[in-house]
């Protein structure tokens, strides 16, 4: 049967890098699938919902049995409140604002699926802001346009990089796909 083929089912740049460091051969593919957060569920049954959501629709499309789907989803979570994906200029301005001099956890739900089994995880990771001045936000959303990231920015970033006071927990999980995690979980794929 051979070495099954892995699809990352994500139009996201950032996890597509993430992906490629673990030096595995893979092909993407973009799917559409509404991400609406669900006020009953807790962060961690959200992000895994909308995981396996994307996971399903790029199962729909493949068809294939000798396949591993991986999909992701990545939220930032301030207290209760999850802040996704910015609605523009104002809107990431004020997550911006309410995420300065304070800890933050960034939760990435991912999903493993194949023909014959499946696994779903969720990985938190707790990031703390220096305090930024309203211009410092405004010459970073001006310049790096994070409109695509979950609460408005990009760890990973020129200017941002230069804000991040501590970070406890995996890395890449902050830029949206908790490699060393995910490749724990392929291996009792492969």
């Amino acid at each position: 049967m051979g070495k099954p083929t892995l699809i990352l089912a994500s139009q996201s740049p950032r996890r597509r890098d993430i992906l490629a460091l673990a030096l595995l051969p893979f092909d993407t593919l973009s799917v559409e699938t509404d991400e609406i957060i669900d006020s009953t569920l807790s962060v961690e049954e959200n992000v895994t919902r909308i995981a396996w959501q994307k996971a399903s629709a790029a199962a729909e499309i493949v068809k294939n049995r000798n396949t591993i789907i991986i999909a992701a989803d990545t939220v930032v979570a301030k207290g209760k409140s999850i802040l996704g994906k910015p609605a523009g200029f104002d809107d990431a301005f004020a997550m911006l604002k309410s995420l300065q001099n304070r800890t933050h956890r960034v939760y990435t739900g991912f999903v493993l699926l194949s023909n014959s089994k499946s696994h779903t995880e969720c990985i938190s990771t707790t990031v703390e802001f220096d305090a930024l001045s309203d211009h410092e936000i405004q010459r970073y959303l001006l310049s790096q346009k994070p409109y695509d990231k979950a609460g408005s920015y990009g760890i990973q970033d020129p200017l941002m990089a230069c804000h991040i006071k501590r970070i406890d927990g995996c890395y890449y999980n902050v830029m949206g796909l908790p490699l060393s995690a995910l490749c724990k979980a392929l291996k009792a794929f492969v």
